[in-house]
């Protein structure tokens, strides 16, 4: 990170500062973390770890990432998507593996952002993010069922604790259900402009606590909040074992991926709220410093939400100090309100988490999809999500990414080829047509010649045996790759031992310049290429 320009931007930024905009800014942060606080402790537990550790990062994560982070309006913490992934890294590895993979995590974001990679979103195409977002929700899903049934799995993942049900029984607990189905009724219900006011998570879960409190619910609880900022559990030098870094890459890769995805885009969507552009390195650099110390104190990977960062820019916040204060609300919370947070019904938080999973999904991206029958769309949709569901985020993404460039090679290499005789009647001056021309062929061109379609130019040979010239029109040719510039050499050749002339019109200078290199030009001669069919029709030849 350029610390100068991060001084200078900071600067700006807090430029004409006063007591109105903090005042907006605190406004902000308070309401932010009213929204925060369930999200945090729900993720904390959905992730496997405990509702402490999502709270501890939150606060840790949530802070630096304000502070260092690429634009004002950026709120970081625990995620729904973040949470789906880490269950199955806990299964495995335990929370020691959490911790450093998060650490390694880390230092990859911190990494991508100094060597630029701050753009690489835009190469993963909208049907594909979608598709690794509705996957993602359904994990969650699938994974607060547990919680929300009281009952209890086996298994490393979402779907293999769903399997295990039919091996290890299902007694379902119905107190848990009642609060449980109770806390997704009324946020589904809840009316949008109090949600403006009061969450209606908040509500929900201090509506099912106190009910669990006064009736005695026999219910799973959150269980001790700490009131120290390290937790007892944590990263350590001394439980470092340098033989787990080696199995701990690919969930690296697949935190650090997700944390990079996951804030890029909500920067750019928060980007488009507000008018100001996110500096994506410089993101990039903070949430990995974020997730560098989240597991020093105890906490798990943070990336930005875009839930709260939303909240945020609604709410008023003006600078960065909006995400501080939220984080500063929040330890004050932990401090003040341990005690009563304890008592929170694993089941309450579930129901959030299974409305906030069905929330994620871009209900509009998908009825826009499946309502205009892009098949490629669909295709790529329904691969990356089902890969989520059964692999992980890297798999997916990258089985989603490539179907989608297969999907492009195949309609690239549609190429549209149309034969037409010359007709002297066509010209303004038909008299004056050179002689040569009197039985050529016009071949027009339209598409990228590929490796794909090299068949198509071959075969052109055999139709144009016989002709007395030949002028490929060429206007619609797009991109010459180099298979595609050997077949169109050897094409040439083929014509050049039947002494049949070419003449080359409309072809765009990045489409010249690889017949150049790949010897086209010097085959034919720079003299047969024309700006169009009608100047090379009416050449002295």
């Amino acid at each position: 990170m350029d610390v100068k320009n991060y001084l200078s931007d900071l600067k700006k930024e807090f430029s004409g500062y006063n007591a109105g905009k903090f005042a907006k800014d605190l406004m902000a942060g308070v309401t932010v973390a009213a929204v925060a606080l369930p999200l945090a402790l729900a993720f904390g537990v959905g992730s496997g770890a405990t509702a402490a550790a999502g709270l501890l990062t939150a606060i840790i994560s949530g802070f630096a990432i304000s502070l260092l982070g690429g634009a004002f309006y950026q709120i970081s913490g625990p995620t729904g998507a973040m949470a789906a992934i880490l269950m199955s890294i806990v299964a495995q590895y335990g929370m020691s593996g959490v911790f450093l993979a998060t650490i390694m995590a880390g230092i990859l974001l911190v990494l991508a952002g100094i060597f630029h990679l701050g753009k690489v979103t835009a190469y993963i195409p909208m049907p594909v993010i979608s598709g690794f977002t509705s996957g993602i929700a359904v994990i969650i899903a699938l994974g607060q069922l547990d919680n929300f049934f009281g009952v209890t799995s086996q298994g490393d993942s979402a779907v293999a604790k769903v399997i295990s049900y039919f091996t290890v029984g299902f007694p379902v607990n119905w107190s848990a259900v009642a609060l449980g189905a109770f806390v997704i009724v009324f946020m589904l219900i809840y009316p949008k402009k109090w949600n403006a006011v009061v969450p209606s998570s908040l509500v929900a879960i201090i509506l099912t606590t106190i009910a669990a409190v006064v009736l005695k619910l026999d219910v799973e609880r959150v269980g001790e909040i700490p009131s120290s900022l390290i937790l007892e559990e944590r990263f350590s030098l001394a439980g470092w074992n340098f033989g787990d870094i080696q199995y701990l890459i690919a969930p690296a890769i697949s935190i650090a991926a997700l944390a990079m995805v996951e804030s890029l885009l909500c920067g750019a969507s928060a980007a488009r709220m507000t008018g100001v552009p996110l500096n994506s390195d410089r993101e990039l650099v903070a949430q990995g410093i974020g997730n560098i110390l989240a597991p020093l104190f105890g906490g798990i990977p943070a990336t930005a939400a875009i839930a709260r960062t939303s909240v945020a820019i609604k709410s008023g916040a003006q600078t960065r100090l909006a995400g501080m204060i939220h984080s500063v609300v929040l330890l004050i919370s932990m401090l003040v309100l341990g005690s009563v947070m304890a008592q929170i019904p694993l089941c309450a938080l579930a129901g959030v988490l299974m409305v906030t999973a069905w929330r994620m999904n871009e209900w509009h991206t998908i009825r826009y999809i499946f309502s205009k029958r892009f098949k490629g769309a669909m295709i790529k949709f329904l691969a990356t999500m089902i890969a989520t569901i059964l692999f992980d985020l890297t798999v997916a993404i990258l089985i989603g990414v490539v179907i989608a460039l297969v999907l492009l090679v195949v309609r690239l290499s549609r190429l549209e080829i149309n034969f037409d005789e010359v007709d002297p009647s066509r010209l303004q001056n038909p008299d004056a047509l050179p002689a040569v021309y009197k039985q050529a062929e016009v071949v027009y061109i339209t598409g990228a010649i590929l490796f794909a379609n090299t068949e198509q130019i071959l075969e052109m040979a055999g139709r144009l045996n016989g002709k007395s010239a030949v002028l490929f029109s060429m206007r619609g040719t797009s991109y010459m790759d180099i298979s595609g510039a050997q077949a169109f050499f050897e094409l040439m050749q083929t014509l050049n031992q039947q002494e049949i002339p070419v003449y080359i019109c409309g072809v765009s200078d990045t489409v010249k310049n690889m017949m150049n290199r790949s010897g086209i030009v010097q085959l034919i001669g720079e003299d047969h290429f024309y700006w169009s069919v009608e100047k090379a029709l009416m050449s002295e030849n």
